[in-house]
């Protein structure tokens, strides 16, 4: 769960440096209709008119030598643009590449972490409706390009269905999904269904995410309240690596055909991603 600064695009005038040239009377040195009839009137060329022909060719030359602006990443494809945008979306205590700076309370870092089972749990199961949720979405695939995110390995409902069993098991109690998880799930809903660019970016989010900096926090909770026992949340069928790297040659296939217009608007949603996530998260502490 990762706690992401919109790129804008910008675009220039094909004609910023460009030399206009205006036509005036006294340019053209016709001031008066007086005309010396010794001179014919067709010899009176305006001076403009005597110009080079290689003055258009070199302002043409300049303008189509007007590099094209390069975002982040974008020469190793879309995924590293949003993992890009992620990283500097971190604090510099979450990661190096981190650039936001720490303005509300919820943002700074635990002085002592200290998870309860309890609040575990509703951190569970919340988890738990999102991905339901999710997994949903690309089932049902309300955008035809979302079907190429069935079954890639990466799903968790099922793992976190057998990890709640075996809380129940232990004797807990399992809490029905709370405000965090219900509120998320919705919004992941609408967004689907009408903004399918906003929607790809808390895909990749909520499932890379929990590949990173989820595992670590499961690692430290596991050794904090359950004498180190590792959850199936955590594990996955087949080689990790190769599952995210199938699903980063998806991302990045299907945000070819994307304007870049779309593509921004893809990487703005990241900020809501972290948010949503993130009160996710503090459940473990509750």
């Amino acid at each position: 769960m990762s706690s992401f600064t919109p790129i804008s695009s910008q675009s220039s005038s094909l004609f910023n440096n460009t030399c206009h040239l205006s036509v005036t009377p006294s340019s053209t040195n016709f001031q008066s209709g007086f005309v010396p009839k010794r001179v014919p009137f067709r010899s009176q060329v305006p001076a403009f008119a005597k110009m080079p022909p290689r003055t258009a060719a070199v302002v043409t030359a300049t303008t189509a030598e007007t590099p094209k602006k390069r975002y982040p990443g974008e020469a190793k494809g879309f995924v590293e643009e949003m993992r890009f945008v992620a990283m500097k979306l971190h604090t510099r205590e979450q990661a190096k590449e981190g650039e936001k700076e720490v303005k509300q309370p919820e943002e700074q870092a635990v002085p002592k972490w200290e998870p309860t089972v309890d609040g575990y749990l509703r951190f569970l199961v919340d988890s738990k409706f999102v991905y339901d949720t999710l997994e949903e979405i690309v089932h049902k695939a309300a955008y035809p390009f979302y079907a190429e995110f069935q079954n890639t390995g990466l799903e968790r409902s099922e793992k976190l269905a057998k990890d709640l069993e075996w809380f129940r098991e232990q004797g807990h109690a399992i809490p029905e999904p709370s405000s965090p998880g219900a509120t998320y799930a919705q919004y992941l809903k609408d967004l689907s269904e009408k903004d399918p660019q906003a929607f790809i970016c808390h895909f990749y989010n909520i499932y890379f995410a929990h590949t990173a900096g989820g595992r670590m926090i499961g690692k430290k909770v596991s050794e904090k309240i359950l004498d180190g026992k590792d959850l199936d949340f955590y594990k996955w069928d087949g080689n990790l690596s190769q599952l995210l790297q199938n699903v980063r040659d998806k991302l990045n296939k299907v945000a070819e055909s994307w304007t870049r217009e779309e593509k921004n608007h893809c990487l703005e949603e990241t900020e809501k991603s972290f948010k949503y996530s993130g009160d996710i998260l503090r459940l473990i502490l509750s």
